[in-house]
């Protein structure tokens, strides 16, 4: 059952503003960041177990000031996208792993899992109730998807909550870097960590972006686009971007760190299979740092950046720079084309990877 908290006749004035104003707008310059769409979709887990999808047109939450996720950190996000096609179709990307990722989440830090099968219930009914919001094909924009699981239960001891609150929230949003797909620049920086050996650098929590935030700044106010962490307890190997993984090519080779305190990216994973497809041998392992001297092509990669060739890696410590040109690389670029071809609906699913919303 679905429930609609909404005045229907303000709602309809709002679709047609907010259309005319994605009609009118310049899609190079949105950028990534939030925006107001109509609808969100909500879900409650109480006395043991989760309820039904509800739709609602709030961006806020009335919450108990003792819940355990404006305490001990007990929430959970998920990113992914859904493109408009040139048949006019709307694809989703992947959502059943991002619900498994979510599940993950979970399970790291004792949330209760929410079902893949209502995950991706739930996806659809945010895309479909706000259609107007999805950005046109070929604009090189799409609507950006923020699943979020969080515990509302109060709770004064560390514990988990009793209660839960899962949203989905959409809203349309360029690239990540606002470079988008040209090569940007990194800055190592070894007396920041990202998060913590056996920590919770796996799951998709907010602590763990909560601790880049410091490092993220001080990078971008001395011109670098993110920080590219390594390993926490030995500083010897690559970790990740702060908002993307990391992977480097040579000798036709597509080389990801491997790491417990890495996020599995979705988009690399996706990434792997089409390298291998493409003629390239894929290695998931450690990565020393002196490797990047090696590195013929390298770059960040995730749902929001798709993925962002890197020129430039400057080791602040050891006063050392890494350059690999001012443009994409061929195998970044043969790449990023055939993942986003799929997405659009360009070229052919092989691997079941899109769901379509007419």
């Amino acid at each position: 059952m679905v429930f609609f908290f909404v005045n229907f006749r303000d709602s309809k004035k709002a679709v047609q503003q907010i259309t005319y104003t994605m009609e009118n707008q310049d899609w190079k310059k949105i950028g990534f960041g939030y925006r107001k769409a109509n609808f969100n979709v909500r879900c409650t887990y109480k006395n043991g177990e989760w309820g039904d999808l509800e739709l609602n047109d709030s961006e806020y939450i009335n919450m108990h000031m003792a819940a355990t996720s404006l305490h001990y950190g007990q929430e959970a996000f998920e990113g992914l996208k859904a493109f408009m096609g040139k048949d006019g179709k709307i694809r989703i990307f992947r959502m059943d792993e991002n619900a498994k990722r979510m599940q993950s989440s979970c399970d790291g830090i004792l949330m209760p899992r929410l079902p893949i099968e209502k995950f991706q219930e739930a996806v659809k009914l945010a895309v479909e109730k706000n259609k107007d919001f999805v950005p046109p094909y070929g604009s090189g924009a799409s609507l950006y998807i923020r699943p979020l699981l969080i515990g509302t239960g109060p709770e004064i001891g560390v514990k988990p909550a009793g209660e839960y609150l899962f949203i989905i929230f959409v809203m349309p949003v360029g690239p990540y870097f606002p470079e988008g797909f040209k090569p940007t620049d990194l800055l190592i920086m070894r007396k920041f960590d990202r998060a913590a050996p056996q920590g919770t650098g796996k799951y998709k929590v907010g602590g763990n972006y909560a601790a880049s935030l410091t490092a993220g700044k001080k990078a971008k106010s001395e011109g670098y686009s993110a920080v590219l962490y390594l390993d926490s307890r030995e500083k010897k190997f690559i970790d990740e971007c702060g908002p993307a993984n990391f992977f480097g090519i040579k000798n036709e080779t597509y080389i990801t760190p491997e790491s417990d305190s890495i996020l599995p990216s979705i988009t690399n994973k996706s990434l792997m299979q089409i390298a291998k497809d493409l003629g390239l041998k894929v290695e998931c392992r450690k990565v020393p740092v002196e490797e990047l001297e090696t590195f013929e092509e390298v770059g960040a990669c995730g749902t929001a950046a798709v993925i962002s060739p890197i020129k430039r890696i400057y080791d602040d410590d050891l006063d050392k720079e890494y350059n690999y040109g001012t443009e994409p690389g061929p195998w970044s670029t043969k790449l990023y084309e055939k993942l986003r071809a799929i997405q659009d609906g360009d070229a052919p699913d092989p691997y079941g990877w899109v769901a379509v919303i007419d």
